[in-house]
């Protein structure tokens, strides 16, 4: 199994330059009154398509476009933002893009996706899997499968997050990410090693949806279908094969988070920090929070994840 590499990631910032936005890293004073030591936040919510997903949809559609593959359309699967970000990517590119979306997605982001001029295809969880659907489709009308997190150029393009985030802030002693298939927790681990190899890489994923803090603990990816969680881009039902890979090598631990503590925390990164967060988007924020990470006197970075909220079923989270 090959696997992607630091330079892979160095080469994936190459291919974003022009597309996707070096985003902001704030920080909170009183955050880190509240908590201890000095937390990092890289703004993913201010990226193309609103998460983190843009950076590796673009760098595997500009990839694909320099093996030579210009011609045809691609397919994925998601619930939402890496759906977006592909339907972006490829109105940007010139791409025709169909997206296998469940059918309880948020319906926010499949506006979104639709907007993007991707071909939407809609199933039913209890009924199916998307990936027959996909495969099905794929064969169907001779499209190339992009997954959202099991694919080499998809991990090396969600690394450019980390990557930007220490070159910027320089070392530090914790990186908390969220994980959900783990291409992001994957991509930054290589990043993390690379630049700061003494940096602990920690997962956050929701109590309801533990197949990866499963995995971590057993040695051996676990499942957990039809999962429950408010985090809606967080339900996937493993981590990828080469995300474990990456995952099991170069990160410290994963932890669980609960989705009381994750509404809280989100609710108070909107209002006082004035960061719209999706639930996912705050669950390696939660980690600190609910006081899992000893982060007194440690330098911290935390990736908020993204943005695209459905903000009128998140109002009762704000009292």
């Amino acid at each position: 199994m090959i696997l992607p590499t630091y330079g892979d990631v160095k080469a994936a910032a190459v291919r974003l330059e022009g597309f996707a936005h070096r985003t902001p890293v704030l920080t909170s004073r009183l955050w880190d009154e509240m908590y201890g030591g000095q937390t990092f936040f890289k703004a993913e919510p201010f990226q193309v398509s609103g998460s983190f997903k843009f950076r590796g949809a673009m760098n595997a559609m500009r990839a694909r476009q320099e093996r030579g593959q210009t011609g045809g359309g691609v397919l994925t699967f998601s619930s939402g933002n890496h759906a977006q970000a592909m339907a972006r990517a490829g109105q940007i590119l010139g791409v025709p893009v169909t997206v296998v979306m469940p059918n309880d997605a948020p319906e926010p982001k499949r506006r979104a996706t639709e907007s993007y001029g991707a071909q939407v295809v809609l199933y039913d969880k209890c009924e199916t899997s998307r990936e027959a659907l996909g495969a099905e489709l794929a064969e169907r009308d001779q499209l190339e499968i992009i997954p959202p997190y099991d694919h080499f150029d998809i991990i090396a393009g969600q690394g450019t997050a980390a990557k930007e985030l220490i070159e910027e802030v320089g070392p530090l002693d914790y990186l908390i990410v969220c994980v959900g298939g783990g291409g992001l927790l994957s991509g930054s681990a290589l990043s993390a090693k690379a630049l700061c190899p003494e940096c602990q890489v920690i997962g956050a994923e929701p109590a309801g949806a533990d197949d990866a803090y499963r995995t971590f603990r057993e040695g051996t990816i676990q499942t957990c279908m039809n999962p429950q969680t408010i985090a809606d881009g967080a339900r996937t039902p493993y981590i990828g094969k080469l995300n474990w890979e990456i995952i099991r090598r170069d990160v410290t631990d994963i932890i669980r988070v609960e989705d009381d503590d994750l509404l809280a925390t989100m609710a108070w990164i909107w209002q006082r920090m004035k960061v719209v967060l999706e639930p996912t988007g705050a669950l390696a924020a939660t980690a600190i929070s609910s006081r899992q990470i000893p982060t007194g006197g440690k330098r911290v970075g935390v990736i908020l994840s993204g943005g695209n909220a459905d903000v009128a079923s998140l109002a009762p989270a704000f009292g």
